[in-house]
C-alpha cells in the first residue's frame, strides 16, 4: 500500500510553507510518528511526522514552497525491513580497506628493499604516492630529488602554494532566508515605518525578588515541578500595570482603537529558526506556577518546532528578554499589531544611592518601547514605573498594586 505525504495546513491564513529540510533520506526505512520532514511558515517552523512505517519515496526537494496539501512524498507500507543485511556503503567501506590493505602490503614489501631519506619520504606522504610508484631504474636510496624528479617539480611547488592559501581561508557560504526570517524582516521594517516608536527606560532593584528566589526555589520546584523564573514575576508585574494604564494594553484598528478587556502576554523566545512569540492567554487568571508552567511548555514547544500557529497567535502585550544574552540595555522593537513591549536586560551589581548612603545593589535596566500614536508619555512612564514598583515590592502584585495596608483599608 502507498500512503502519500502531505503538506499539513498550519492555520487557516496560511496557503503556503517552504519545504524547508527532510530529516530523514530518500528511500529510508521510517516508523510511525517518526519526524521526517520540517516545513516554514511566515509565523513557525513545523514538523511533518509519518503517519505510517514502510519505504520512504522524497518527491519534493529542500527549498520548495509549495501550496497546501501538496504530495512531498510516498511510504510504501509493504516494505517495512531492507532487502538485504548488506548495505552498499558497508560494501564500498570494505572494498577501500582491501585495496589500502594491498597498496600498504606493496609498500612494505619496496621499503624493505629500499631506504627513503626523511625528506622524500614526507614528500612522498604529502601527495599520497608510494614507493613502488617511483623506484623503477632508481637505486637503492630514495632522496628527495628523486621523488621531486619523478612527481614533477611543477606539480609540487604548485602543491606548497596551495598548502600556503590554505591557511587564508576566504570561502563563504549562501543560503536561503527562511519564510520565518523573511517574515520576521517583513514586520521589522513595517514596524518602523508605520509606527511612531519611542522607548523609555527605567532601572529596577532586584534585591527583593532575588532574596524570594533563594528562600524558596528549591520548594517551589518540590511543589510545582517547574523552576520560579524572573520572567513570571515580570509577567504578574505588567498584568497590575496594564490594569492601571489600558492604553498600553490596545491597539489601533483603521480609526478605532481596541480596549482588549483580557490580558494575553506574549513571550519572546529564542530558537535555532529565529525569534518566536508564543502567547500565554488571560494571563490575568494565572499564579505565578502555572505562569511558569506554561512558559516552559510553550519554549519547549517552539525550541523543537513542535507549536502550533494558534499558540502563536494573537496577544495584547509582548516581553523580551534579552539579559538571558548579557544585554546591558536595548530598544526592543514593538510586535505588531500592538502597542508596546517591555524589554528585560542583564542584572548587574551597581552602586546606588540609598536612604543617603551608596549601596551595592543587584540592578536591571527595562525599556519599554511603544507606539505613540496610541499611548502619550504620561502612560509609557507610568507603566513602566508600576511594573517597576511591583517587582521591588512583589508581594503588592497579589493585592493589585497596592500595598497591603491600602488593600485592608479598602484605599
Amino acid at each position: 500500500m502507498i500512503v502519500e505525504i502531505k503538506i499539513p495546513s498550519p492555520g487557516e491564513s496560511i496557503t503556503t510553507v517552504e519545504l524547508t529540510k527532510w530529516l530523514v533520506n530518500d528511500e529510508d526505512i521510517v516508523e510511525i510518528n517518526q519526524d521526517i520532514a520540517e516545513i516554514d511558515s511566515d509565523k513557525a517552523t513545523l514538523t511533518i511526522s509519518s503517519s505510517d512505517a514502510g519505504l520512504l519515496k522524497i518527491l519534493i526537494k529542500n527549498g520548495e514552497t509549495l501550496p497546501i496539501g501538496t504530495v512531498i512524498g510516498t511510504i510504501d507500507t509493504s516494505i517495512i525491513k531492507p532487502n538485504t543485511s548488506i548495505k552498499k556503503e558497508t560494501i564500498i567501506a570494505d572494498n577501500k580497506i582491501e585495496q589500502t590493505q594491498k597498496q600498504t602490503t606493496m609498500q612494505n614489501k619496496a621499503e624493505s628493499n629500499i631506504s627513503v631519506f626523511p625528506q622524500a619520504l614526507k614528500i612522498l606522504n604529502e601527495n599520497n604516492i608510494h614507493i613502488e610508484e617511483i623506484i623503477n631504474n632508481k637505486s637503492k636510496r630514495i632522496t628527495k630529488k628523486d621523488v621531486i624528479d619523478a612527481i614533477g617539480l611543477k606539480s609540487y611547488n604548485s602543491k606548497l602554494i596551495n598548502q600556503k592559501s590554505a591557511n587564508h581561508n576566504r570561502n563563504f557560504e549562501a543560503t536561503k532566508l527562511t519564510s520565518l526570517r523573511r517574515k520576521l524582516a517583513e514586520r521589522l521594517v513595517a514596524v518602523k515605518n508605520q509606527t511612531a516608536m519611542l522607548t523609555t527606560f527605567n532601572e529596577v532593584d532586584m534585591s527583593a525578588i532575588i532574596a524570594i528566589r533563594k528562600k524558596y526555589k528549591e520548594l517551589y520546584f518540590k511543589q510545582h515541578g517547574v523552576k520560579l523564573s524572573l520572567m513570571s514575576f515580570f509577567t504578574k508585574a505588567v498584568c497590575v500595570a496594564l490594569e492601571k494604564y489600558p492604553y498600553c494594553n490596545a491597539a489601533i484598528d483603521g480609526e478605532n482603537i481596541i480596549f482588549y478587556k483580557y490580558m494575553d502576554i506574549c513571550i519572546a523566545v529564542s530558537t535555532p529558526k529565529g525569534l518566536m512569540v508564543p502567547v500565554i492567554r488571560n494571563v490575568e487568571n494565572l499564579t505565578l506556577p502555572e505562569i511558569d508552567l506554561k512558559i516552559e511548555e510553550l519554549a519547549t514547544k517552539a525550541r523543537n518546532n513542535k507549536i502550533s500557529i494558534d499558540e502563536m497567535t494573537g496577544g495584547t502585550f509582548t516581553i523580551t528578554n534579552g539579559g538571558v544574552f548579557g544585554s546591558l540595555l536595548s530598544t526592543p522593537i514593538i510586535n505588531p499589531p500592538q502597542s508596546a513591549i517591555l524589554g528585560m536586560h542583564n542584572i548587574v551589581d551597581r552602586p546606588i544611592a540609598l536612604n543617603g548612603k551608596v549601596k551595592i545593589r543587584p540592578m536591571m535596566y527595562i525599556a519599554l518601547s511603544y507606539d505613540h500614536r496610541i499611548i502619550d508619555g504620561k502612560d509609557s512612564v507610568g507603566l513602566l514605573k508600576t511594573i517597576k514598583e511591583m517587582i521591588e515590592n512583589p508581594i503588592n502584585t497579589i493585592f493589585e498594586g497596592k500595598s497591603p495596608e491600602e488593600k485592608l483599608l479598602n484605599l
